[in-house]
């Protein structure tokens, strides 16, 4: 599988560059480039966490991050500071001051909260969210988003690279990376496990699993514009499959 997905990539660098790109011999940059892209099905743990932190910080020097004093931090930290270390995983939280109602996990275990989604929710709800994103982590639903989005980056990369650096990964894509990890498409099988988990992770620390329930149905209300509700298929449906679970 790791053999067929590494060639696609190659396949597709080099059958869209020019002719031009060619003389005696093969681009060096894009060969380079292709086998980047086609290493990050293979990419070991290390790298992996590696690579989220570098773009977590990235992303995080793009963004409004609350400062350790304000509410909301003082909030989330309050929420979430007994989950550090969750079920094997070293977590770290920060809030982006930021009207979106929405949340992400990086593979790292960094966990961003948007402020929209912090004033929408109860405390309950908010942990219940929160329980969510660290299932995507647990589960390696995000370690296999940032694999796709590193792979994907590194055949753009490929196809114009003309001279350029190719072959590892630019500082300057880190943010990228953390942004496609954020408007990913999961599949319904990856939600519908990272729900499972929520209630679990709830049901463990006695927190009330039917938080998660009211936070879905909130989120139905914003339909798709500017919400978590973009990137996670049916709120509504999936509060009443969890709601009759319970």
């Amino acid at each position: 599988m790791h053999k067929f997905f590494s060639l696609s990539l190659l396949t597709l660098a080099l059958a869209t560059t020019p002719a031009w790109a060619f003389d005696l011999s093969i681009n060096n940059d894009l060969v380079d480039a292709a086998k980047d892209a086609g290493k990050a099905a293979t990419l070991s743990d290390d790298d992996i966490i590696k690579m989220g932190r570098e773009s977590a910080n990235a992303y995080d020097a793009q963004n409004k991050v609350a400062a350790p004093s304000s509410d909301y931090a003082k909030r989330l930290t309050k929420l979430t500071q007994k989950h550090l270390k969750e079920d094997g995983l070293n977590l770290n939280f920060k809030v982006y001051l930021d009207d979106n109602v929405n949340a992400f996990a990086l593979p790292d275990g960094s966990i961003r909260v948007y402020a929209g989604l912090m004033d929408m929710m109860t405390d309950q709800e908010l942990i219940a969210v929160i329980g969510h994103e660290i299932g995507h982590v647990k589960l390696q639903h995000s370690k296999s988003q940032f694999q796709k989005a590193y792979a994907t980056s590194a055949a753009r990369k490929g196809v114009a690279s003309q001279g350029g650096v190719a072959g590892s990964l630019a500082k300057s894509q880190l943010a990228d990376l953390a942004d496609q990890v954020l408007k990913a498409q999961f599949s319904q099988s990856d939600e519908l496990g990272s729900d499972d988990y929520s209630i679990k992770f709830m049901k463990k620390h006695g927190y009330d699993p039917k938080a998660l329930v009211s936070s879905f149905k909130k989120l139905a209300t914003l339909g798709d514009v500017d919400s978590i509700t973009s990137t996670h298929p049916a709120p509504s449906k999936r509060a009443k499959r969890i709601e009759e679970t319970l």
